[in-house]
């Protein structure tokens, strides 16, 4: 009888799957048993990889601040003459609210920074990364340096706020109300309707 080849799992995969636990449970529901039973694999393979929890967890703040960073500078990136439309497409981008995995995970690394001193260092890293990143876009359009920051601040206050919120029985045109609030970050003379 032969025998069927154990899966063989690398360091990427096993963040991967800690960063879905966190999404779910959050910091303390990442144990390696719970996720080597998650991954399908023994427990001791996970010690080929990580030298314990604390290493999973460094590997986990370590991922999450590189896929921030890359994906915050591929987002803001700018052409010449089209920062406004940068602007719009970093706030439609970040305030959909299509990816629930991403705000969840969003939401445990805050909740985890609250009582970590690594985890809170990571979070202000990104943080001040996306305010770098917007208020450049700004600074791009002419406006002042303490306006651009002041906007940066609003943008990233509006997307990730509108993110974890529920508004459709608020007002029954809630998406003229977003184009609104999109026209006043960007502060554009009319709002620009959203794509559809």
């Amino acid at each position: 009888m032969e025998k069927t080849p154990r899966l063989q799992l690398d360091r990427a995969a096993w963040t991967q799957g800690a960063l879905d636990i966190l999404a779910e449970e959050g910091v303390t529901g990442v144990r390696v048993e719970v996720l080597a039973k998650r991954l399908h694999v023994t427990k001791g393979s996970f010690y080929w990889h990580f030298k314990d929890r604390q290493d999973l967890l460094s590997g986990v703040l370590e991922t999450w601040k590189e896929g921030r960073i890359r994906d915050i500078v591929k987002q803001t990136k700018r052409e010449p003459g089209g920062e406004v439309a940068q602007i719009f497409h970093v706030i439609d981008v970040y305030s959909a609210s299509r990816n629930r995995k991403g705000i969840l995970i969003e939401l445990a690394m805050r909740e985890w920074a609250r009582r970590d001193t690594a985890a809170a260092a990571i979070v202000e890293e990104v943080d001040a990364w996306r305010l770098r990143c917007a208020r450049d876009l700004f600074l791009a359009c002419g406006v002042p340096m303490h306006e651009a920051s002041t906007r940066s601040m609003l943008l990233y206050a509006y997307v990730f706020g509108v993110s974890m919120m529920n508004c459709e029985k608020f007002d029954g045109d809630v998406a003229r109300m977003k184009d609104d609030i999109r026209a006043l970050i960007a502060r554009s003379p009319t709002p620009v309707p959203s794509p559809s």
